[in-house]
């Protein structure tokens, strides 16, 4: 038998179709998402079309793994109100700050929800429609996900006489704000507060259960966050510390108990499998190499040759690479800074060096806040686009001060949601025991003056950063 899984993210959608046994890919295709914070849902469902053309049709069973977070609002019709607010769209700061203060504070948020939101959230995007767009709101029937809202439209023709009611998965659900994952149940009130209105919510499937039918007849499985059908297409177990470095930065495990993390730095998120993922997010990861090639008129590996012809620590250039605002530290409004330039280290080495290097001590202080929560890493693992690019895997080991494994390149968030419709086919206890990838091995001496060098200037823009917003 033949599953396919989506991987329908911010850039783009990744279809692949593997045997359902063990997990091979046979297939594969992909097509673009414009760039931006918002997106209307129409384009998601023809990058899924075009993406999986001669894929989907052949499977006995799809999965959709997306992009956390997203804001997709329907009318009572089932049409969509408004684009999707996506994960990266930081408008909502001021009502995440009002929300935390409302309800209690960040422990309090923490308490019931496992997590202190932030902009990101599904649920502070909610409260910025109903203070900005109140005839939207009021429009407003059903709220979804991303991955809910796809597989809706696959299953759409699944119910002869009406449209079956939308189904999510307690994983992504644990990153909308108002779902509780250590009782795996939503919050409705918290959303209608946010909302100023009750809405309809997806129901909650269990991880192996089958959701609907596709118009091909194909089976549907619950699907889940990209996070989460990450860690499900890498088979991670106990003591794995993924390092993702997509168009978001983000450090996760899976643990067996749920996280409550006060201070906001760690997502305490359920995963697609009836466990925990405590995620820590960056907002600028993989684009900051893109930009620093463009800066330069160079492509993705020139960069990486010039970023390693440097010394580290880039001759005491640093970057805080906060282009598009941050999340963690939780700084909306705050902008990218350059300093310590000086005529001697203005070279383009030590510039993209400095990038990567930004990049890279982001995402450590994001492993350091897994830790600081009870996660000990037995194995450091390194996947996203930016994990394409030599010089970050060669300095990874030294900034990060552990081995660092970089599995064979693949497509694991869309090969987890595949997993997952395996699954569904043949419920169980666990996922279908797929064979995890092979990797490569990195390591490094550990470079502390480099961190040190970037946590000062974290550390000395804090205040500027609070004064902005």
């Amino acid at each position: 038998m033949l599953v396919a899984g989506v991987d329908c993210s911010t850039q783009s959608t990744k279809v692949v179709l593997c045997h359902a046994d063990d997990g091979t890919v046979i297939g594969a295709g992909s097509a673009p998402h414009p760039d931006g914070t918002e997106c209307d849902p129409q384009i998601w469902w023809d990058a899924l079309l075009a993406a999986g053309r001669g894929l989907l049709d052949r499977a006995d069973a799809v999965g959709v793994a997306a992009q956390q977070h997203g804001m997709v609002a329907v009318d009572e019709a089932g049409r969509v109100v408004r684009p999707a607010l996506l994960w990266n769209d930081t408008r909502s700061a001021r009502q995440a700050e009002d929300l935390i203060a409302e309800f209690g504070g960040p422990q309090e948020w923490a308490r019931q929800t496992g997590s202190v939101p932030t902009a990101s959230f599904t649920v502070t995007k909610l409260r910025w429609m109903a203070e900005h767009e109140p005839a939207n709101a009021d429009r407003t029937s059903v709220v979804m996900l991303p991955h809910d809202w796809l597989t809706w439209q696959l299953g759409l023709n699944e119910e002869a006489g009406g449209a079956p009611r939308p189904a999510t998965d307690r994983g992504d659900a644990s990153g909308t704000g108002y779902f509780w994952p250590a009782g795996a149940s939503w919050l409705p009130s918290l959303a209608k507060a946010a909302l100023g209105r009750e809405a309809g919510l997806p129901r909650l499937a269990a991880p192996a259960e089958t959701v609907g039918r596709t118009w091909w007849g194909a089976a549907l499985s619950a699907g889940t966050g990209d996070n989460m059908g990450a860690a499900l297409g890498l088979g991670l177990g106990d003591g794995d510390v993924v390092i993702s470095i997509g168009t978001s930065g983000t450090a996760f495990a899976v643990t067996p108990a749920g996280s409550a993390d006060p201070a906001g730095a760690v997502a305490g998120f359920a995963d697609a499998t009836g466990r925990f993922l405590p995620l820590v997010c960056t907002l600028n990861a993989a684009r900051v190499l893109t930009v620093t090639a463009r800066l330069l008129d160079v492509d993705a590996a020139t960069l990486s040759a010039l970023a390693l012809a440097a010394r580290p620590g880039a001759g005491g250039l640093t970057l805080l690479p906060y282009l598009d605002g941050e999340r963690t530290p939780n700084r909306p409004d705050a902008a990218g800074v350059l300093s310590g330039l000086t005529t001697a280290n203005a070279t383009r080495e030590n510039l993209a060096r400095a990038a990567v290097e930004g990049v890279l001590c982001g995402l450590a202080d994001a492993m350091g806040h897994l830790i600081a929560t009870g996660v000990r890493p037995r194995r450091v693992l390194l996947i996203g686009g930016g994990a394409r690019s030599e010089a970050v895997r060669a300095l990874a080991p030294g900034i990060l001060g552990t081995h660092v494994a970089v599995p064979d390149a693949a497509e694991y968030v869309a090969i987890g949601a595949a997993r997952q419709a395996a699954w569904a086919l043949a419920p169980g206890p666990e996922p279908p025991p797929w064979p995890g990838p092979g990797s490569s091995g990195y390591q490094a001496e550990p470079v502390p003056q480099v961190r040190e060098q970037y946590a000062a200037l974290r550390d000395a823009t804090a205040p500027m950063s609070r004064a902005r917003r």
